[in-house]
């Protein structure tokens, strides 16, 4: 693999910060970028090389501008850090389009595992447990044929939400008729994708996620669970690890479930998925992250491995 001789970053904040840290430590040089709001941010201090986007905020979105400036100070890589375009296929096809290292997995990952019902699909394909529910996006019809299969209350989901946005709780029949076009239209607007399905709507069920490395050789390694079931309207709040509701058994089965489907999709990089455990002892996929997750810190006080690097 070519090495790494410089870094732009194309995020900012606390993440930027993070990988100039450790970009330091291993002799990288690194680029930061900014708008207009964040021109007095540390991460522009920091960086040995910092690059003016504009005054929008959403330059940060700004696949051709990014480039173009990762190649004006002749950048080896980019690292999408998290949030942003960090699971943005084109973003990721167009860094290496132009010959520069993307630092994340390949954009044809990415692609195959933005769609949740793909995962759903690969997972169930591979006997890995999920939640009971749909494996493919549904009409308001196949919406209620499995809804009554499975019971309510059910969750109704976009297929490409994500950040705890894209998901409604439905109590019943009438309800899921009366707003389904609704949230359908609600999550068109927010993910671009009208695409939604279903899933058994679990009470009291423990948030799991596990951290993830690959190489580019087929090895995969899991640096242990971290718990996260003190959420928010579906956003995380608090995470701990490792979660004292998995036991040794359980963590050998979870880990044996995260190696098999990194495996299977040919994953290269760091990434998380994430599992709920069910009152009954009883564990489901549900997500797969394809990027460095804000907690992921909390997995190195743990482990004392440098992610980043």
């Amino acid at each position: 693999m070519e090495s790494i001789e410089k870094i732009l970053i194309a995020n900012r904040g606390e993440i930027a910060i993070r990988i100039i840290k450790t970009c330091k430590k291993l002799g990288i040089k690194t680029v930061a970028i900014y708008t207009r709001p964040d021109e007095n941010s540390p991460h522009i201090k920091l960086a040995d090389e910092a690059y003016f986007l504009g005054s929008n905020p959403y330059l940060y979105f700004d696949i051709d501008k990014i480039i173009s400036i990762a190649k004006k100070c002749n950048a080896t890589a980019i690292h999408p850090g998290y949030g942003f375009l960090s699971e943005n296929a084109q973003f990721a096809r167009a860094v290496e389009e132009n010959g520069l290292i993307w630092i994340g997995p390949p954009a044809k990952i990415i692609e195959l595992l933005e769609s949740k019902t793909n995962i759903r699909h690969i997972a169930n394909d591979i006997g890995i447990p999920i939640v009971p529910g749909s494996l493919k996006p549904v009409s308001i019809d196949e919406a209620k044929k499995i809804a009554k299969e499975i019971g309510f209350p059910i969750l109704l989901k976009a297929d490409r939400g994500g950040g705890g946005r894209g998901i409604r709780l439905v109590k019943g029949l009438k309800e899921l008729e009366n707003i389904f076009d609704v949230i359908v239209e609600e999550m068109k607007a927010a993910f671009k994708s009208d695409k939604v399905y279903i899933e058994k709507y679990i009470p009291k069920a423990r948030h799991i996620e596990l951290q993830i490395l690959a190489d580019m050789h087929g090895n995969v390694v899991v640096l242990g669970e971290r718990e996260c079931s003190i959420q928010r309207k579906y956003q995380k709040v608090v995470e701990e690890a490792p979660s004292t509701a998995v036991t040794p058994h359980d963590r050998e089965i979870l880990y044996s479930y995260a190696i098999k489907f990194m495996k299977y999709v040919g994953y290269v990089n760091a990434g998380t998925m994430e599992f709920i455990k069910t009152p009954d002892d009883n564990y489901y996929l549900i997500e797969v992250n394809k990027r460095i997750q804000v907690e992921h810190p909390v997995t190195e006080l743990v482990t004392g491995i440098d992610i980043v690097e």
